[in-house]
Parts: structure tokens; sequence; C-alpha cells
């Protein structure tokens, strides 16, 4: 697609699901944090509107620009909206659009569906995050909630792990939980994973060696005690543990400790005001009583900057807040591969 045309590509969800199908995105993921890791990148604050709807819910609209150097070479902005009563309403919790701009002009070459790409991507970080910090082989993945995020990243881990055997999920709706099995049924027939329906977090999580909550809670209620060795939380909807397991893990990895420290709504953010954490290139002098410091960024443990896991009974938490550098790397590799495939739809600008 050349810069000079006067039309913008449109991507929609099928378009996106099949195209990602096509790409590893777990390699474009790890080559996004090495370039975040060299300083390749540009990655602003993200814009935060959040109102009250005529309903009286709580909802929230989150702009994210971001820019990806090296090879990618990529720019563009994603857009992701919420409402947490929308399942309620049949309607997945969030929706959103990610633009991707040309290089050189930086006209908008194309849009894209950007839920899927979200959760996608959302995934692929756990999945890299295994592959760096995997201790003991992994039988046992804990799932807490049962959406969006728990169907992507059962569906990419399930091809990723050849230990797996037994995926167990909790999540507060019992009637939510035994559809959602139901859906996925097949996929873990066809990869011999068994499935099981815990009646609580705690029973989802016990003997698990990766634990991922992905819930809509700000309260949160995973306890360090309930945590085996050498498991991998990887707390991808950032509130569900507890300050203790921040305290007391082996090792907190998070993907940008700028992104994490300035947001004063989530976990890490709180913490790091109260004076409970400082982070991971933060001199000594700086450090406060009962604090810790935060051990390294992913991109650290890529380019070796950093040592993740150092024994097997080493329990690791993984705070991954979520960068648009990763929607947009993977919106311009499918990009490409639609221009190839002449896939989408032209739009007149």
């Amino acid at each position: 697609m050349s810069s000079n045309d006067e039309s913008l590509l449109y991507l929609c969800r099928k378009d996106v699901e099949q195209l990602c199908s096509t790409i590893d995105t777990v390699a474009i993921i790890r080559e996004v944090f090495r370039l975040h890791s060299l300083q390749q990148t540009v990655l602003p604050d993200e814009a935060y509107l959040g109102w009250e709807n005529p309903l009286g819910e709580t909802v929230r609209s989150l702009n994210m620009p971001a820019y990806v150097g090296g090879e990618l070479t990529a720019a563009g902005t994603k857009i992701i909206n919420g409402n947490i009563a929308n399942p309620q309403r049949g309607l997945p919790r969030a929706n959103g659009l990610t633009l991707l701009f040309d290089p050189i002009t930086v006209r908008i070459n194309a849009i894209l569906e950007g839920a899927y790409l979200s959760s996608l991507r959302t995934a692929s970080v756990t999945a890299l995050a295994v592959d760096l910090l995997q201790g003991r082989p992994i039988k046992k993945v804990a799932i807490i909630g049962a959406g969006v995020l728990a169907q992507a990243h059962i569906e990419l881990l399930v091809k990723r792990l050849p230990t797996l055997q037994k995926i167990a999920l909790f999540d507060l709706d019992a009637q939510r939980s035994q559809h959602f099995a139901q859906g996925i049924a097949g996929l873990l027939h066809e990869h011999q994973v068994t499935f099981e329906q815990s009646a609580s977090a705690q029973m989802a999580i016990a003997e698990a060696e990766l634990v991922i909550p992905v819930t809509t809670t700000t309260t949160g209620y995973i306890p360090y005690q309930w945590l085996s060795p050498g498991t991998i939380v990887v707390n991808v909807s950032l509130d569900d543990i507890l300050p203790d397991v921040v305290l007391q893990a082996d090792a907190v990895i998070v993907d940008d400790w700028h992104l994490v420290k300035s947001d004063h709504r989530r976990l890490l953010g709180r913490m790091y005001r109260a004076g409970q954490l400082i982070g991971p290139d933060d001199s000594e002098q700086e450090q406060r009583p009962f604090s810790r410091k935060i051990d390294a960024q992913l991109g650290d443990l890529i380019t070796g900057k950093r040592i993740g896991r150092r024994t097997p009974e080493e329990i690791l938490l993984v705070n991954p807040f979520g960068l648009a550098i990763e929607d947009i790397a993977l919106a311009a590799r499918i990009y490409q591969e639609a221009v190839r495939q002449g896939k989408g739809l032209q739009l007149c600008r």
C-alpha cells in the first residue's frame, strides 16, 4: 500500500483473527520488549477518560499512542473503551480500534478492530513471561475469570506448553464458568488437557505452576500463602493479588516501571506511593524501611541486563501493565500481511 493512496484499509475482527493465525505473536512481542529495553521505542502516558453513563455505570476510554523503532518501525494509537456491565448485556466488556500510521507521512494507513488484538497481545506477553521465567514444567494453569482474556490465554498456552495437563478455572459466576467450559471443550480435548471448574480461587490456584488472574476486580484476594514453590503469577488484571505477594515474591518483574508507578489506581502504583516499592534502577539510598525493589523489567531479561529466575523453587510475580507498543507492533505486522494477501476493506479518506 503506497502512502499516496487516497484510501485507508479497514480490517474487521474476522480479518484480524485470520491474519493473526499466520504470524508468531510471541516472537513479535519479544522483539518489542528488546527494543523497549534498548530505548528504541516511544511510549507516552496513556490518556484516561472516565465518566458515569446515563445509567449510573462507571465507564472509561483509553487512548494509547506508541512508536516502535528497529526493524519494526511502526507508529499508531490504540483506543480501547470499557464498561464492566457490558457482559450482562451479552457484550464484551471492552471494545476498541487500533490506528496505524504511515511511517513516512504519518497519515493513517489502517484501522484494525482492536479488542481481539488487545486480548491476543496480552496473552502473548504472558506466554513470553513463561518462556523467560519457567522453572519446573508447567502441568497446571490456574485462571481466575471466565472472560475474553481467559479464552485468549487458553488458546495460546495449550499450543505452547507441551507439559500442560490441567486448566483450573474459577469465576464468581458459576453459570458463566460452565458456559465457558463448554466453549473450550473441543480445544482442550484436541490438546489432551483436562478442565477443572473450581469452587474457589484458592482451589484453582492450589499446586498450579502458572496463575493468571483475568478479572475486573479492584479488590485484592490472593495471598502469598496460596502459592506453591516455583509458581509464576502473571498478574494480568493488576489488582487481584494482595500486597504480601509483592513483598514476599522472590522476584517482581514489570513491563514498564514508569507506567506502573505513574498509575495511582492499581496496586503497585499505590504501593509505590506508600513507600513500599522502588524501581529497578533506583539507588539503595532511595530505599525506605519495609520497601522492596522491583527486580527487573521484561526487556531486561531479553537483553541480559538482569536475571529473572535463579532457582526452580522461586515464586515469581509478573505485573504486565500493558503497553501500546505491543499493539502497534502487532498491528504493523498484520497490516503487512493484509496487504500481501489482499485482505480488508478499502475506505475513502
